[in-house]
C-alpha cells in the first residue's frame, strides 16, 4: 500500500530462531487510532501506548513476539521506552509516533539488547521486506498468519476516489471478547480523521473481535490499531463516505476475527452461535456469550455430539431472561429443539451429520423479544491441552 513499509526479521528472541521483530514505517505521520486489552493485568507496552495513543498519530510501530514483557515492572516500562527511543532514532522521526507491542511469555525481562543489535536490520529491511513478513513475524502459537485486504471507493459530485484498507493480525490462544483479544494491525490509505477513525474502529471490533472465543482468557497484550497515512485518493468527511468506509473497516476486522478462531489452539471446527427472540440485546449477548466460552459446548462440537441440553444449559446460566419451554434450536436449517421439546433421533442425526463439517452454525431462538447477537468460536480438542502444557518448555 502506498506509503507503508513492513519488516520481519530474526532478532533472536525466539528459542527456534524464526521471524520474531517486525516494523511498520508510514512515510508520512498518520492519524491513528487504537484499543487495548481491558485486563486489569497489562504489559508494559500496553501501558506505554495507551499514553501514546492520546495525540492520535503514529508513525511506526515495533512489534516483537517471544516475550510478552508483561510483569517486569518498573524495568519493562523502561524497556519498552528504549525500544522507542531506538526505533526513533533510527527512523529520525518523532519518538510521540512509535508504538510498541509485545506478545509470548509473561514474566520474563525483554531482552531488549537483542532488539536493539537488529534495530539497524529491520530498518534497512523495510525496502525489501514485505507485508507477509511482517505478519510472520508477530506469531507465537498460530499456525499461518492472517491477512486481509479490502478495496472501497467513494462518489463524489464530480468523479469516483478508492482507498484501501489491509489488516494483518496474531492471535490463536489467550482469546475471548475482552477489546480484541491479540495483536492486530490495519493500514489504509484514506484520508479520515484520528477522531472519526477511533469511532470506526471501536464500532468494528465491537462486532468481530470482540464477539469471537478460543478459551475465554484475556491477555495482557491485547492491541488493536489502525492508522490512515492519506496517501490515496478518497477522503472520509461526510456520513456516506463514512458508511463506505465503515462497512470495509467492518470486513476487514472480522475476516480476521474469523481467521484467529479458525486458527484457534488446537481447534478443528469453527462455529457461529446466533441468538434471536431474546428479551433485550443484552441478553442476546449473555447468552451467546455463555455457550460460546463454555469447554463443555466446545468439547461436544469436537466429538461432533449434537449436545444440545449443553447449549441450553449453558443459555440458562448466562444472566439473561430465558424460558425453557420456548426455545427452538437448530444446527445449520436442522430443528433439534421446539418449544423445548426434543426432535427425536432422526433429527440429531441430521445434526450429527451436519456437525462432521469444518464450520457449523447453531441458531438458539429464545422467542421472547427481538434481541438477537452471535459470536464466533472454535471446538477444544486434546491438542489445546499438549500446545500449552508445552508453552514454555
Amino acid at each position: 500500500m502506498k506509503g507503508f513499509k513492513f519488516a520481519g526479521i530474526c532478532a533472536g528472541i525466539k528459542k527456534n530462531r524464526s521471524l520474531d521483530l517486525g516494523l511498520i514505517y508510514s512515510e508520512e505521520p498518520a492519524c491513528a487510532a487504537a484499543l487495548f486489552t481491558q485486563n486489569q493485568v497489562v504489559a508494559a507496552p500496553v501501558m506505554l501506548g495507551r499514553k501514546t495513543m492520546e495525540k492520535g498519530m503514529l508513525q511506526a510501530i515495533l512489534v516483537n513476539s517471544g516475550n510478552a514483557n508483561c510483569f517486569t515492572g518498573a524495568q519493562g516500562i523502561a524497556h519498552a521506552e528504549q525500544c522507542v527511543e531506538l526505533v526513533a532514532n533510527a527512523l529520525n522521526i518523532n519518538p510521540e509516533h512509535v508504538l510498541v507491542s509485545s506478545t509470548g511469555v509473561i514474566g520474563a525481562p525483554l531482552p531488549v539488547d537483542k532488539i536493539e543489535a537488529k534495530i539497524p536490520e529491520a530498518v534497512k529491511s523495510l525496502d525489501v521486506c514485505t507485508i507477509v513478513d511482517f505478519a510472520g513475524a508477530i506469531l507465537t502459537t498460530d499456525t499461518c498468519t492472517k491477512m486481509v485486504s479490502r478495496k472501497g471507493t467513494i462518489n463524489t459530485a464530480e468523479d469516483e476516489k478508492s482507498f484501501t484498507i489491509m489488516g494483518v493480525a496474531k492471535g490463536s490462544g489467550m482469546i475471548r471478547p475482552d477489546m480484541a483479544t491479540m495483536l492486530a494491525y490495519i493500514f489504509t490509505d484514506a484520508d479520515i480523521s484520528s477522531d472519526l477513525l477511533k469511532q470506526a474502529l471501536t464500532h468494528a471490533a465491537s462486532r468481530s473481535f470482540n464477539r469471537i472465543s478460543v478459551d475465554g482468557d484475556t491477555s495482557t497484550n491485547d492491541t488493536l490499531v489502525c492508522m490512515a497515512n492519506g496517501a490515496g485518493q478518497a477522503v472520509i468527511d461526510n456520513d456516506d463516505a463514512l458508511g463506505v468506509f465503515q462497512a470495509a473497516l467492518d470486513e476487514v476486522c472480522y475476516e480476521l476475527a474469523k481467521k484467529i478462531v479458525k486458527d484457534g489452539e488446537g481447534a478443528t471446527k469453527v462455529a457461529t452461535i446466533t441468538v434471536k427472540g431474546a428479551l433485550t440485546a443484552e441478553d442476546a449477548f449473555k447468552t451467546a456469550e455463555a455457550i460460546a466460552h463454555s469447554p463443555l459446548v466446545k468439547t461436544a462440537i469436537y466429538g461432533q455430539d449434537p449436545n444440545w441440553g449443553r447449549i441450553t444449559a449453558a443459555a440458562g446460566r448466562s444472566g439473561a431472561s430465558v424460558d425453557q419451554d420456548k426455545m427452538d434450536l437448530y444446527f445449520d436449517d436442522v430443528l433439534l429443539v421446539q418449544s423445548g421439546q426434543w426432535q427425536g433421533k432422526a433429527a440429531e442425526e441430521k445434526a450429527a451429520d451436519i456437525m462432521k463439517h469444518n464450520e457449523i452454525t447453531i441458531v438458539l431462538d429464545l422467542n421472547l423479544g427481538e434481541g438477537r447477537d452471535q459470536f464466533l468460536f472454535c471446538d477444544f480438542s486434546e491438542n489445546y491441552v499438549k500446545i500449552n502444557t508445552d508453552y514454555r518448555s
